[in-house]
């Protein structure tokens, strides 16, 4: 605790191992709740310490009431029923809710230092007036009676999911917003992103013996590790489970009374903890899932950056896969592959989510998309190594590529700066977050070359953990590596829809010689490579760097790279010589290693019909 205090007042001053650190507040939850199986409720009492590391005076707090969304008539409810594309999961089916299936959220009493507080509910969203302002640099402790109810299972939490798990307990409790140089951030719930403060969770569980309980952070009593009941004599009784998970942004659990739990210890000593249901469907994947997760470690860590805590747990439940700190909820009753897809995704979250921990609701792009451009890496390397099915892919990003390209020519596209609530429709939000998210990395390290991209990730990590790094940090780190200026690509990229398109325009002899002449037919100006072949030589690729760069791409001494003067963004056509006559040129290749988002790339190649 001395460790994590000294880090908490050095980051408020604005200074940790002299560099330049911006504050951030910092919270410890102790949670304690009683819960109730067979009407689905639970009795909650929160203790909430705030140390207002903001250089502001706080006159009000706000929190999520999550479980609020599942109601008719909730934002939620109609936003599922409204938009163009309505999520299947959800649909109506938040309407057609009785009222004892439901969730809910009843605030019973709130209190700072003894005095009730006034409070006013807004849907998701619960506004505390304070009866005492917190100072900057000072704390407070907020004290808080609640009771809820647990909804059937639509969007991530709830009770007795598709495969029969008794209870996924995600956006359970009153959870603070966060406060950062912004304001307050109150997005209400409609079942997209989160974004919180950093701080130490002490969550006691009173439940049923029956169940077996998964979470975020450390079990404190060992002795209720096992599933079911321990003894004849605790049947029908309740027994406590106690978790503590420090610098930690949220806190998942999930009930069972038929999970399996397996613990698979690492060589460094950090526990992977498997817990579900184990049946013909689960058996032989569930089995083989330990040892793979092992084998992706290695392979992250050496490219991503180490993994922070000791445990993580992989637990069965939810409607799909959803990331929360130090454990996953995901759909179990699946084929390898797909097991270990979900897995490997939601696993990346503690990377690009629960260490870094942008503002996902601004930014799901670095969240989503980052950790969908690493999931691709890591299943390729899996391959790779022969321990899940299918064969590794030279460029495991091309389908995203493709996909991608398909989606644009829709029309249908929006700005990647779009707040994850407020997309038109889910296929944008989708193909935009997890997509072009995962896209800005593959477009990036064609810019900058392989070494220094690589590099780049990894100092992006280490300088912005437990941090909520933004756009202007990643794109900062990634110029600083490169020694590329960035800017244009970050507008251009996150907050436009313009589009690559780039064509050979023409081909024609000189001389001796062949001049290849380029058009920029769309707006999105890129640094551009050609191929050429002939047939009486190694294939030539020749370099024409943006002016808007300042800098060049790193080929990390690739033989046959010819560099050509600078392109200008304002000139749409470039031409270039080549050092043979058109009869010696078999053809010449835009973009040989389709890297780029180009929306026709049918006008990449010319084919000499000479020869």
């Amino acid at each position: 605790m001395k460790h994590i205090f000294l880090i908490t007042a050095l980051t408020a001053t604005g200074l940790l191992n002299g560099q330049s650190y911006r504050w951030q507040q910092r919270v410890e939850y102790t949670m304690n709740i009683n819960f109730d199986a067979d009407k689905h409720q639970f009795n909650g009492k929160q203790f909430l310490k705030l140390y207002n590391n903001s250089p502001d005076t706080l006159t009000k707090l706000f929190y999520h009431l999550y479980f609020n969304a599942f109601q008719p008539g909730s934002d939620m409810d109609i936003r599922s029923r409204t938009i163009l594309d309505p999520d299947p999961r959800i649909g109506k089916r938040i309407a057609g809710l009785s009222k004892d299936e439901i969730g809910y959220h009843e605030i019973k009493c709130i209190q700072q230092g003894n005095k009730n507080l006034k409070y006013s509910i807004h849907g998701t969203i619960l506004q505390v007036e304070l009866a005492n302002p917190i100072n900057s640099m000072d704390s407070a402790i907020l004290e808080m009676d609640f009771k809820s109810q647990v909804p059937i299972q639509i969007r991530r939490s709830g009770r007795d999911n598709k495969e029969g798990i008794d209870y996924s307990m995600a956006q359970w409790y009153p959870k603070l917003c966060n406060y950062d140089e912004q304001g307050w951030h109150t997005p209400p719930y409609v079942a997209r992103e989160f974004y919180g403060p950093w701080g130490r969770f002490d969550v006691t569980i009173q439940m049923d013996s029956k169940y077996c309980i998964g979470a975020t952070g450390l079990l404190q009593n060992q002795e209720n590790m096992g599933c079911g009941y321990s003894s004849s004599e605790l049947k029908g009784k309740s027994k406590s489970w106690h978790f503590i998970a420090e610098n930690v942004h949220d806190f998942v659990w999930a009930a069972d009374g038929d999970y399996t739990h397996r613990i698979y210890t690492r060589s460094n000593n950090c526990k992977l903890h498997f817990i579900y249901q184990e049946n013909d469907k689960t058996r032989e994947s569930w089995a083989a899932l330990p040892a793979i997760i092992d084998s992706a470690l290695i392979f992250i860590e050496a490219n991503f950056g180490p993994y922070a805590y000791s445990s993580y747990s992989f637990i069965q439940g939810g409607d799909g896969g959803m990331e929360y700190p130090m454990a996953t909820l995901i759909t179990g009753n699946r084929p390898l592959i797909s097991l270990v897809g979900v897995s490997i995704h939601e696993l990346m979250h503690s990377w690009y989510q629960m260490m870094l921990a942008t503002n996902e609701s601004l930014y799901p792009w670095m969240d989503e998309g980052f950790a969908s451009f690493a999931e691709e890496e890591v299943i390729n390397h899996l391959k790779k190594l022969n321990l899940i099915p299918g064969a590794p892919n030279p460029d495991p990003h091309q389908e995203t590529i493709q996909n991608y390209i398909t989606f644009i020519n829709t029309g249908r596209e929006e700005n990647l700066s779009t707040h994850a609530d407020h997309y038109n429709t889910n296929t944008a939000y989708g193909q935009e977050s997890y997509g072009k998210g995962a896209l800005c990395l593959v477009e990036l390290k064609y810019i900058m070359g392989e070494r220094p991209f690589r590099k780049g990730m990894l100092n992006y990590y280490w300088k912005w953990r437990f941090r909520h790094p933004n756009p202007n940090d990643f794109f900062r780190e990634m110029e600083k590596v490169s020694g590329i200026e960035l800017d244009w690509f970050k507008e251009y990229f996150v907050y436009s829809t313009k589009k690559m398109d780039y064509a050979i325009d023409s081909i024609y002899q000189n001389g001796s010689k062949t001049i290849c002449r380029i058009k920029r037919i769309g707006l999105f100006p890129m640094p551009i490579e050609i191929k050429v072949y002939s047939k009486s030589s190694e294939p030539i690729l020749y370099y024409i760097p943006l002016n808007l760069m300042l800098g060049s791409k790193d080929f990390n001494n690739i033989l046959n790279v010819v560099g050509l003067k600078e392109w200008s963004w304002v000139n749409p056509y470039y031409e270039f010589e080549i050092e043979k006559s058109l009869e010696e040129i078999k053809s010449i290749q835009l973009d040989p290693e389709n890297q780029l988002l180009d929306v026709n790339p049918n006008n990449n190649l010319f084919i000499n019909n000479l020869n």
